[in-house]
């Protein structure tokens, strides 16, 4: 009888903490409770977009970067611990209406359709597409782009870019999930070209001497912040972001991972 009922406890907690770390890898953890005390916010983010997010492995597992030092600026004035996740940027909307994430930044533009699905704060920064090639392609317009395999980040603004070259100048268009993947396949022959933002590519390039590109005229939105529909958190962090902008926190982080005077 005693046996029994040891049993029956040991299933009941061996159930009882496989629960748990179910819920932990699901990412139910989305507004809940840090060490301190402090309400934990998620941020989502594509960990492949240097310098907004990335992981430098000389250094460390951890993500960094001038997403993730505003994210951080904004929750630590508004009395949050802020905990960051990755996963594909195509996945980074569909994850924050489901509830795993609480916001995200991930050098999202605020598109009109993005917009029908969650709210976006003000614009905190603007950049511009590059179109992205091999130094002995010889493509130097759009027009070289003629009959050309042109690869985009898969759920990316550079997808909707390439879709409207596509209108004029017959390219074949190919998606990956992952920055770095796109730049592999353009080194290796599969892509002629890729559509990516000049800010993340400028890394890539002084990295790698066979790559050039050149930037697109565009009217560009920039990025902005994404948080849930009706979310009240989106009045507060206009609220922050335009406090550092107005104390000069905004320009220091632009400086420190974009480098320069920016405007």
């Amino acid at each position: 009888m005693k046996k029994w009922f040891l049993y029956s406890l040991i299933s009941i907690l061996v159930v009882g903490l496989l629960s748990a770390c179910g819920t932990s890898g699901n990412g139910d953890e989305t507004s809940g409770e840090g060490e301190d005390g402090k309400k934990v916010l998620v941020m989502g983010t594509s960990a492949d977009y240097p310098p907004f997010e990335y992981i430098d492995t000389e250094v460390g597992e951890e993500i960094i970067g001038f997403d993730v030092d505003l994210a951080k600026a904004i929750t630590e004035e508004l009395g949050y611990e802020l905990k960051v996740q990755d996963m594909d940027f195509g996945s980074l909307i569909t994850a924050m209406k489901s509830g795993n994430i609480d916001l995200i930044l991930a050098g999202m533009t605020p598109t009109e359709e993005r917009a029908e699905q969650v709210d976006f704060t003000d614009v905190y920064y603007t950049a511009n597409h590059m179109i992205v090639s091999l130094k002995d392609s010889n493509i130097t317009s759009l027009e070289d782009l003629e009959g050309k395999t042109v690869g985009v980040q898969m759920g990316s603004i550079q997808y909707d870019k390439a879709e409207e070259i596509a209108e004029e100048v017959n390219i074949t268009i190919e998606n990956r999930d992952r920055i770095p993947q796109i730049v592999q396949d353009l080194k290796t022959g599969r892509f002629d070209a890729a559509i990516i933002e000049d800010t993340v590519m400028k890394g890539f390039m002084e990295k790698d001497e066979d790559l050039t590109g050149f930037t697109l005229e565009s009217d560009e939105e920039g990025s902005a912040i994404a948080l849930p529909k009706g979310s009240e958190l989106t009045e507060e962090f206009n609220r922050v972001l335009k406090e550092m902008e107005e104390n000069g926190e905004m320009e220091k982080l632009i400086n420190k991972w974009f480098g320069g005077e920016e405007e």
